[in-house]
């Protein structure tokens, strides 16, 4: 696979498809899913036509636009797993604050003490 073959294969994989699915309808309201898409790529040769190379695509879902009596609104996709993970960064972070001032407080007893 040359270098040019790689390119063609990557544009065909960054559509507009890959970022809209394809629109759902029910009960008159229509629903047309989004997604984040990032991808990379490289790709290298020489003189004697010796080439190599890839390709990478990401997605994670964006939301969905939703088309309701004529008004279009957006509603956002929820990462719970990005949602847990950040708040246990929120309890850790917390709960090692307590910590230092609950050590900080000893220490001003155990000097208060020695006085």
């Amino acid at each position: 696979m040359n270098v040019d073959e790689l390119l063609s294969g990557a544009r065909d994989v960054m559509t507009v498809k890959r970022v809209y699915g394809d629109p759902i309808e029910r009960d008159g309201i229509l629903v047309i899913p989004a997604a984040n898409v990032v991808g990379g790529g490289g790709g290298g040769g020489d003189s004697e036509n010796n080439a190599g190379g890839g390709f990478g695509v990401s997605t994670t879902p964006a939301g969905a636009w939703i088309i309701r009596d004529g008004q279009v609104s957006w509603e956002p996709a929820v990462d719970a797993t990005r949602l847990g993970t950040l708040g246990m960064v929120v309890a850790i972070v917390f709960l090692l604050t307590i910590r230092s001032i609950a050590k900080a407080n000893a220490r001003a007893r155990e000097k208060a003490a020695k006085r």
